[in-house]
C-alpha cells in the first residue's frame, strides 16, 4: 500500500503535463482529464487512510523512499514521503475540496477559450501542494512550496488580459518571494545545526540546539508562514488575488494555499515548543490578523475581497492555535479542515452569484437573490451559519475549540487572547450577515451590465457548478460535530502534534455562552444596519475606520511609504552611484588614456624625414648629456 504514496503526487502532475503540453487537440476533453486526475487522487488518499486506519496507533506513520536527490560527500538531499497522521489529513483536505473545485470550474469556465489550460494549472497547484505536505525532509518541502507559489502565480493572473489580475499575481509572487527567504535560510540554518534536513534529525534533535538557534529559525518559519497565509506582516496580496477566477479563490484561498503555513508550524512544532519568544511572536500576529481580516472583511463591497477578509481571519485563528503550542495545535487543524469546506463552499456560492449576475460582483447591486438562486441560497447560507460559529455546525466547534484554547493558555495573557477572540468572533459574524443581507435579501438593486448594457437576469447556475456546492454545505454542517465526537480527531493528531489541555479560568460551557452572546450580537447589529432600512447603490463615505477599512487599513499605504518608497530612493541612489561615480571613474580613466593617446599619435607621422631628424636630435641629445657628465 506504501507504494500509493507517491501516486498522489504523480497523479495531477501527469494530469498537468498532459493538458499544458497536449496541445489544443485536448481541448474538448482536457476539463474533464483535469478533474479525473484529481479525483483518482482523492480515491488513492481516501485507500491510504484506510490503510492507516487499520494498524495501531504507533505504526501508523510510514516512509517511502524513491531515490537520492543530491547524494554528494557531507550533503544528502532524498526524495522521501512522509505519510502520518497530520499528511493524510491535509491529502483528504486538498484532493477532496480540490476535486470537487475541478468539477465546478467545468461550469464556471465553459466558455473560456483556454479552459484546458486552466485545469492544467489546476493540476500543476494540487501536485505541488501535495509535494509540499508528503515530504518527509524540509528542502522537499520548499520544492513543493515554491511550485504551489509558481501556480498560484499562473492561476491568479490567469486572465492576463485584465491588467489588474496581471498586477495582482505580480504582487503575491512578489510579496511570497519575502516570506519564501525566511524558509530557505531557515533551512540553511537546519542544516549547519544539525547536518540534516530531514523531519526526524531536525525535531528530533531540537532539544540539543541552543534557544538562541531555535528561535532564529522558528522565526524566519514564521516568515515563510507569513507570505504563504497571508498574515501580518506579509498579507496585502490576498485581496488583490481576487481577481483570479473564482475556483482559484475557493482551491487558493480558502482550502489550500493560505494553510501551508499552518501546516509548517505545526509540523514544526518540535522547534516552536522549545523557543518561547518565536511561539509568542506566532500568537501576536495571529491574534493580530484576525482582528484585522476581520474589520477589513466589514467595509468591502465586493464579495469576494469580503470573502478575502475573512480568510484572513480565519487562518489567524489557526495561527494563534498553532502559536499556543500542544494547546492548541489540534485545534489549529481542525478548524483548518473545516474552514476548508465553509470557506470553499462560501467562494464557489460567491461565483454562482456573479454566474447569474452577469459577472458583477458589487453585493450594492445585488439584492432579493435568495428568490432567483434558491440552491446557491442555501448552500451559501449553510456555509454562512458555519463559519459565524452556529450551534451544532462545523464552525461552532472548532471556533470554540480555538477561543477555549486562547484562555486555557492562563495568566493576563491568556485573558487577552480570549477576549481578542471573541472580539474577532462578533465582528465575524457582523460582516458574514452583512454579506448575507446585501446579497440575498431586501429589495432588488441591479444596475445595467457595464458590458452589455443590459440588466442582469439572475438565475440558477447549472448542476456541475451547484453539486460541489452541495457537497461542501453537508461538510460545512457535520464536519465539525464528526471532529468534536469523543474528541476523536483530537486523539487522531496526537501522535503528531501532542496535546495539553492548559489551564483555562473558564469551564468550556461558559466558553460557549460567550460565543454565542458575541455572534448574536454580531449578527444583530448587521441586521440593525442593513436589514431594516434600504441599501444605498452607492457606498456613504463612512468614518475614517471604515475608509481605512475598505483601502485595507492602508496596508498597501504603508508598504509604499516604508518599502517601495525607501526601496525606489535607494535604486536612484545607486543608479546615480554608478552613473555618475563608477562610471565616471571608468569614463574619465578612458578618456584621459585616449586623450595622451591622440596627442602622442602626432609623433608617427608617417614622414621619414621626421623620424631621421627625431633621431638626429636624439643623438645630439645623447652626446651633449655625455659631454656634460664628462666635465663634471
Amino acid at each position: 500500500m506504501n507504494s500509493l504514496i507517491p501516486l498522489l503526487v504523480a497523479a495531477p502532475l501527469a494530469g498537468a503535463a498532459l493538458l499544458l503540453l497536449g496541445g489544443r487537440y485536448l481541448d474538448r476533453l482536457g476539463h474533464w482529464l483535469g478533474t479525473l486526475a484529481a479525483a483518482l487522487s482523492f480515491v488513492l488518499g481516501v485507500l491510504l487512510f484506510s490503510d492507516m486506519l487499520g494498524r495501531p496507533t504507533g505504526q501508523r506513520a510510514v516512509h517511502q523512499h524513491l531515490f537520492s536527490w543530491i547524494p554528494v560527500n557531507g550533503f544528502r538531499a532524498d526524495v522521501s514521503f512522509q505519510l502520518d497522521q497530520l499528511s493524510v489529513t491535509f491529502v483528504l483536505l486538498i484532493t477532496g475540496v480540490g476535486t470537487l473545485i475541478h468539477l465546478y470550474s467545468v461550469g464556471y469556465m465553459a466558455h473560456d477559450e483556454r479552459r484546458r489550460r486552466f485545469f492544467g494549472y489546476l493540476n500543476l497547484f494540487l501536485a505541488a501542494m501535495l509535494l509540499l505536505v508528503l515530504a518527509d525532509n524540509y528542502l522537499l518541502l520548499y520544492v513543493g512550496w515554491e511550485g504551489v507559489g509558481l501556480a498560484s502565480y499562473l492561476l491568479i493572473g490567469f486572465w492576463q488580459h485584465k491588467p489588474s489580475a496581471a498586477t495582482a499575481a505580480k504582487k503575491a509572487f512578489i510579496v511570497n518571494r519575502v516570506g519564501d527567504m525566511g524558509l530557505s535560510i531557515a533551512i540553511m540554518l537546519m542544516f549547519t545545526e544539525f547536518g540534516s534536513f530531514a523531519f526526524g534529525p531536525v525535531l528530533g534533535g531540537a532539544r540539543q540546539a541552543s534557544e538562541g538557534k531555535l528561535t532564529a529559525i522558528a522565526l524566519l518559519l514564521l516568515l515563510a508562514a507569513c507570505g504563504k497565509s497571508a498574515q501580518v506582516p506579509l498579507q496585502s496580496w490576498l485581496g488583490d488575488a481576487m481577481e483570479g477566477p473564482t475556483p482559484v479563490s475557493a482551491l487558493i484561498h480558502a482550502a489550500t494555499m493560505v494553510t501551508a503555513g499552518v501546516y509548517l508550524i505545526t509540523r514544526s512544532g518540535a522547534i516552536f515548543n522549545l523557543a518561547p519568544d518565536a511561539q509568542t511572536a506566532v500568537v501576536v500576529v495571529g491574534t493580530v490578523t484576525l482582528l484585522f481580516g476581520a474589520i477589513v472583511g466589514c467595509a468591502k463591497d465586493d464579495i469576494k475581497k469580503a470573502l478575502a477578509g475573512s480568510t484572513m481571519s480565519q487562518i489567524g485563528y489557526m495561527v494563534l492555535a498553532a502559536g499556543l503550542g500542544p494547546i492548541g495545535y489540534a485545534f489549529a487543524i481542525m478548524h483548518l479542515v473545516t474552514h476548508g469546506f465553509f470557506k470553499a463552499g462560501l467562494f464557489l456560492g460567491a461565483g454562482s452569484v456573479m454566474h447569474g449576475m452577469d459577472d458583477e460582483v458589487n453585493m450594492r447591486h445585488y439584492g432579493g437573490l435568495r428568490k432567483y438562486m434558491p440552491i446557491t441560497f442555501v448552500t451559501f447560507g449553510l456555509g454562512y451559519l458555519a463559519i459565524i460559529g452556529f450551534p451544532g455546525l462545523s464552525g461552532f466547534f472548532s471556533k470554540d475549540k480555538i477561543i477555549e484554547a486562547a484562555f486555557a493558555k492562563g495568566g493576563t495573557e491568556g485573558w487577552i487572547l480570549g477576549l481578542c477572540a471573541l472580539v474577532g468572533a462578533a465582528v465575524t459574524a457582523f460582516y458574514m450577515t452583512r454579506v448575507m443581507l446585501l446579497t440575498f435579501f431586501g429589495e432588488k438593486r441591479w444596475q445595467p451590465s457595464a458590458r452589455t448594457g443590459e440588466e442582469p437576469h439572475p438565475h440558477e447556475s447549472p448542476a456541475t457548478m451547484t453539486l460541489p456546492m452541495i457537497l461542501l454545505a453537508f461538510g460545512s454542517v457535520f464536519a465539525g460535530g464528526l471532529f468534536a465526537l469523543n474528541s476523536s480527531f483530537l486523539h487522531w493528531l496526537e501522535p503528531v502534534t501532542g496535546h495539553s489541555e492548559g489551564d483555562s479560568p473558564l469551564q468550556p460551557l461558559t466558553v460557549t455562552l460567550l460565543t454565542t452572546v458575541c455572534m448574536l450580537a454580531g449578527v444583530g447589529l448587521a441586521y440593525l444596519m442593513y436589514g431594516r432600512s434600504p441599501v444605498p447603490v452607492t457606498a456613504p463615505v463612512g468614518s475614517p475606520l471604515t475608509r481605512a477599512a475598505r483601502r485595507d487599513l492602508l496596508q498597501d499605504d504603508f508598504n509604499h511609504a516604508v518599502l517601495v518608497r525607501p526601496g525606489a530612493g535607494l535604486t536612484a541612489s545607486l543608479v546615480y552611484l554608478d552613473s555618475k561615480a563608477v562610471d565616471g571613474l571608468v569614463n574619465g580613466l578612458a578618456a584621459t588614456i585616449g586623450g595622451i593617446s591622440g596627442r602622442l599619435r602626432r609623433i608617427q607621422t608617417g614622414f621619414a624625414r621626421s623620424y631621421a631628424l627625431s633621431m638626429f636630435g636624439g643623438a645630439l641629445l645623447l652626446a651633449a648629456t655625455t659631454l656634460l657628465m664628462r666635465s663634471v
